[in-house]
């Protein structure tokens, strides 16, 4: 019992992160109608851009709010009006094949004009272990279980009780409406895509100490995310967050109960039976889209 908890403990732990990864997956749907398979690589691309800012000479937080910065820019503003807003007056198929182009580059880039090679990337929790009711723990595991919590939740509290925060589900749930109600659509928009940037550099932050920064570790980690937000509800931001648990205690129990060997595809064999008999997920409604 005290190896199931433990290992669940983990699994919480990394499945919030998951979370967060997944939630940038449903606030693009929602607000935009966008698909970006390219997620994972937002996460890959700010843990190489701390990288860089601490070779500088910069602290690890000082760097991760630089990388805050340039990734609204970049992965926010920049992906919007140079991917997202040309593509998707053509429909969806354009915006899939584009976001896996975008994320085949991205690694590629990545791997020629940096490294290939995996780094070490700085942790903000240092190393530390606790022992709660007989089940040992580390700090890292804790810390990344909290902030990963808050941030997901942060994101909620901001979305249903602020001004912007309804004005953009306002925009989520039908532009023409909240265009005639006043509603800035094209910022409410643009605001969706800076917070999945911003949820992107948290998840690099949390992630990369224990999976190291390495070109392809955006490849398993966006596809985790998709199938965490598909299990938990495409259209629920909240289906993230349960979808990201989900997926991060059974690879952790498979591993430990079955076989390393199916970690990886765990996530896979949850996302096809929630499709089989409950495709709109968990948390998810069915909803009517306009095509």
């Amino acid at each position: 019992m005290t190896d199931f908890l433990q290992l669940a403990l983990s699994g919480f732990a990394t499945g919030s992160i998951y979370a967060l990864a997944a939630l940038g997956f449903t606030l693009l749907w929602q607000a935009s109608g966008t698909i970006n398979f390219a997620q994972g690589e937002f996460v890959m691309l700010p843990a190489f851009m701390m990288l860089a800012f601490s070779a500088l000479g910069l602290p690890l937080l000082l760097s991760f709010a630089a990388t805050c910065v340039v990734a609204v820019l970049v992965l926010g503003w920049l992906f919007k009006r140079g991917i997202a807003d040309p593509l998707l007056r053509f429909g969806m198929m354009p915006i899939v094949v584009a976001t896996i182009g975008l994320a085949i580059a991205a690694r590629n880039g990545v791997r020629a004009g940096y490294s290939a090679e995996a780094h070490a990337f700085p942790s903000l929790f240092a190393d530390q272990l606790f022992n709660l009711a007989g089940v040992t723990v580390t700090l890292a595991d804790l810390g990344t279980l909290a902030l990963a919590l808050v941030l997901v939740l942060a994101t909620q509290a901001f979305l249903s009780k602020t001004v912007t925060g309804r004005a953009m589900q306002a925009v989520a749930q039908n532009t023409e409406s909240a265009t005639v109600l006043g509603i800035n659509v094209a910022r409410m928009i643009f605001y969706t895509f800076a917070i999945n940037a911003l949820l992107a550099c948290a998840a690099a932050l949390l992630v990369t100490p224990t999976y190291l920064a390495k070109f392809d570790m955006g490849e398993s980690l966006g596809n985790k995310a998709f199938f965490a937000a598909i299990i938990g509800g495409f259209n629920n931001s909240r289906g993230a967050l349960l979808g990201g648990v989900i997926v991060g205690v059974a690879e952790n129990l498979a591993a430990a109960y079955i076989s390393p060997a199916y970690k990886d595809a765990v996530a896979l064999v949850l996302f096809m039976l929630v499709i089989l008999f409950k495709p709109q997920g968990l948390l998810g409604k069915k909803v009517e889209r306009k095509v």
